[in-house]
């Protein structure tokens, strides 16, 4: 398959993925934290840019999705009172050190300490739904995040060069969504068996 198919591919999945997931939010299941989302929309494009300054090409795609696909979930939490999340400071403070990710981006000219500073940003956006998850694993949709982590994933058929700026950000994008599906399917395990369990009772 050539490298283009591969990451056209990821991008689908991805799309799929965020499908269901902007689904459950405009029924309410789903409740995204929009502090995260808002900062996944911009983060991911300054990876983008950057690895187009460094000469990366088909690989920046599952990038390019990976800010596309929260935008829509964005978009879809407003449509609905019923998805909405209660933020609190600290979603604020990490929404505040996500943008502090993106200024010092804006002043670095390097690409790879851009790309750093992106996955900063994009970490300090992820940190208030991975605890959210945590605790109210019931409010996500994990398929979700899985298609984000396989279309990330697709990026590792475009490689070239190997790259910090090939690889940082992919590396990452497949971390975080894992753990936040990981975190999401086994709370939401338990909370269907602990609920089959007081059903007994």
């Amino acid at each position: 398959m050539e490298t283009h198919h591969v990451v056209v591919l990821g991008f689908i999945i991805n799309l799929l993925g965020t499908y269901a997931y902007a689904r459950d939010t405009l029924i309410g299941k789903t409740k995204p934290n929009r502090v995260t989302y808002l900062m996944w929309t911009l983060a991911p494009f300054v990876a983008v840019f950057a690895a187009l300054a460094d000469g990366v090409t088909w690989a920046v795609i599952p990038v390019v999705s990976t800010g596309l696909c929260p935008f829509i979930v964005l978009l879809a939490s407003f449509k609905n009172k019923k998805a909405e999340w209660k933020l609190n400071a600290f979603d604020w403070l990490c929404g505040a050190l996500s943008v502090l990710g993106i200024v010092l981006w804006q002043i670095s000219n390097e690409p790879d300490i851009a790309i750093a500073f992106s996955i900063f940003a994009d970490g300090a956006a992820a940190f208030p739904t991975i605890i959210k998850t945590w605790k109210h694993p019931e409010t996500e949709t994990p398929i979700g995040y899985v298609g984000s982590a396989l279309g990330g994933a697709t990026s590792f058929f475009a490689l070239k060069a190997y790259s910090f700026a090939e690889l940082a950000f992919p590396i990452y994008v497949v971390f975080v969504c894992s753990l936040i599906a990981l975190l999401a399917y086994s709370g939401q395990r338990a909370q269907r068996k602990k609920a089959r369990l007081a059903g007994r009772a």
